[in-house]
């Protein structure tokens, strides 16, 4: 029995393992967007900054125990994964995104996790040293679950799941079972218990993705090189030749700077522009 269970606990540690890396690639589709319009644009860079952080800390924390090999062989990767994408993200975002980033760098992987090695090596010993970590473990384990949540407010703003890595909440949630189970096996809740919420989570985030994957933002394109994001249900019906004010037009909050619309919009129309 105790043979069938050791099998069984190695399955689902390679299953994580497999399902894990799967975690660190699905934001590839989202940094070739970054690359092919040499911009950032509405990404951000907390959900790698807090997952290389996570990976961090679980190497250190599986160092403190004896029976968790599988978990540094896949934070390992994270770790070199993640530090890919945030250079490669530091690399394109504007100045602004790029102090932030740096400011959030600075303070999770420098300060936090230097004063959490420092203070646990000379202010606790033997298992209460793996206990100590393992709980902060647990907590930032919540941490790389709840960041993707994030875009969800930008998604119910904008009607629009172009920011939301759909991938990447998938194979979270895919993660969290497997290492729920590998964790509930070891007898481990550091590492089961977090991965109850992360499947919650992943699961909120799937149903926000289908019921706004078809509403998408009209986009108008302004002669000064601006986007403004409007719904088509914005524009009445206008009749060919009509003319639309444009003092009127610049009243409205969601089309101010909006000079030019797609002929499919607003077709054969004519702007007077008042003086």
């Amino acid at each position: 029995m105790t043979g069938n269970l050791a099998h069984l606990t190695l399955a689902f540690g390679l299953l994580g393992n497999v399902v894990s890396f799967m975690v660190f690639l699905a934001p590839i589709p989202t940094f070739y967007k970054v690359y092919k319009s040499k911009s950032t644009q509405g990404f951000q860079s907390a959900p790698y900054v807090v997952g290389l952080f996570s990976a961090m800390l679980w190497i250190y924390y599986a160092l403190l125990k004896t029976n968790v090999l599988l978990l540094i062989t896949i934070n390992s990767v994270g770790c070199f994964i993640e530090t890919f994408y945030i250079c490669f993200f530091l690399f394109y975002a504007p100045k602004k995104a790029r102090m932030e980033s740096l400011k959030l760098i600075v303070l999770l992987v420098v300060v936090g996790f230097g004063l959490i090695v420092v203070l646990t090596q000379f202010f606790a010993s033997g298992a209460a040293r793996g206990v100590i970590v393992g709980w902060i473990c647990l907590v930032f384990s919540l941490c790389v679950f709840v960041a993707p949540l994030g875009v969800l407010r930008q998604v119910i703003k904008t009607k629009s799941v172009e920011y939301m890595p759909i991938l990447l909440s998938v194979a979270l949630t895919l993660s969290a079972v497997m290492w729920f189970f590998y964790g509930l096996l070891l007898g481990d809740f550091n590492i089961a218990v977090p991965n109850v919420l992360g499947f919650t989570f992943g699961i909120i985030q799937i149903i926000l993705y289908f019921v706004y994957k078809k509403k998408k933002p009209v986009l108008v394109s302004t002669f000064d090189g601006k986007i403004c994001e409007m719904e088509e249900q914005r524009f009445p019906e206008i009749n060919d030749h009509k003319s639309i004010d444009v003092e009127k037009l610049n009243k409205s909050k969601d089309v101010s700077h909006c000079m030019a619309a797609k002929p499919q919009m607003i077709p054969n129309c004519t702007i007077e522009v008042s003086s």
